[in-house]
């Protein structure tokens, strides 16, 4: 355990020229206190590691030192590997580039390791997308790609769900995907925001230097926006008592089916909705095979929509 945990250390330090200890105890979860032994042993050992204290301080290795170590594992290998999402790999642009690195990387493994490339490969296959996702266009991923990689800013137009298309300059910070969904993470006016990218159009890298927060850590801020995102979304329950075929259709809905009970012949169930109007809908489209037990207004409404239905039937039949 400890002996791989030297040779993550030296390849960090190898790859980043210079870490703080906290760093190091983040990325290979042991305290700081576990790293600064790993040190000591690494500098008995003849490893050339120092220590540099104050602001932009760190561990480091000496400019010419070389580790060698660099073997991997089986499942290392299989982890680097596994198939990757081809779509979101197109969608950036860098599928021929993906496939050429990816043949390089295999051609560098030693022949006995390549059989564990290969093993993987065929046998994971990574798919974003959901069984109904629309279509949506990302023709403009490709340029904030390019704004990000160059460190420029970037101007685009920006269509909201509700409101007038508005135009924006932004600091591209970083890109994310969300299923098959991709947003780009910008400051604008100094505050970092998310914006869809198949909302985005008419994207321009400008020649003007990007800024970049020095503590703006992407995969935190996009779980902390997240998290937010989830907490203010609507929520609406209701309580049903169904017959089994029902039931099933509930289930379809996913996450949406929050408990279920056996009634005799018929199970109670509660169920999430993002409105009162969207559980109506479903209420109604069950007719006679589905009762509301709450909440009351829920049910008061399904009365009254059935009462409406009914007498626009009735007097058609009448007029006919």
């Amino acid at each position: 355990m400890r002996a791989g945990r030297l040779l993550s250390i030296l390849l960090l330090l190898q790859v980043h020229r210079r870490v703080t200890a906290r760093d190091l105890a983040h990325r290979l979860e042991v305290s700081e206190r576990t790293i600064l032994r790993d040190m000591d042993a690494l500098s008995g050992a003849g490893v050339p590691v120092i220590s540099e204290r104050g602001s932009g301080g760190g561990w480091s290795l000496l400019e010419a030192y070389q580790t060698k170590l660099t073997g991997l594992s089986a499942a290392e290998i299989q982890s680097l590997f596994l198939a990757r999402p081809e779509k979101l790999i197109a969608d950036l642009g860098l599928a021929r580039d993906a496939e050429a690195a990816f043949i390089k990387l295999q051609a560098s493994l030693p022949a006995a390791s390549r059989p564990q490339a290969d093993f993987a490969r065929r046998r994971i296959l990574v798919d974003t997308r959901g069984w109904r996702d629309p279509a949506e266009s990302v023709a403009c991923l490709p340029v904030l790609l390019d704004a990000l990689w160059r460190e420029r800013q970037v101007r685009f137009v920006y269509s909201r769900v509700l409101g007038e298309p508005g135009e924006r300059t932004a600091d591209p910070l970083g890109l994310v995907a969300k299923g098959s969904t991709w947003y780009l993470v910008a400051n604008v006016e100094a505050e970092p925001r998310t914006y869809r990218v198949s909302r985005i159009r008419e994207a321009v890298v400008l020649d003007v230097r990007s800024t970049r927060p020095a503590d703006f850590d992407l995969a935190a801020y996009w779980e902390r926006s997240a998290a937010e995102f989830r907490e203010k979304l609507p929520r609406y329950y209701a309580t049903f008592l169904a017959n089994s075929e029902v039931i099933r259709w509930a289930r379809y809905r996913g996450w949406r089916l929050e408990e279920e009970t056996p009634e005799g012949d018929a199970v109670r169930f509660r169920m999430r909705f993002d409105a009162d109007f969207e559980a109506l809908q479903f209420a109604l489209s069950f007719g006679p095979d589905i009762l509301v037990i709450e909440p009351e207004e829920l049910r008061a409404k399904v009365l009254a929509a059935a009462e409406a239905v009914t007498a626009r039937y009735r007097a058609m039949a009448a007029r006919t």
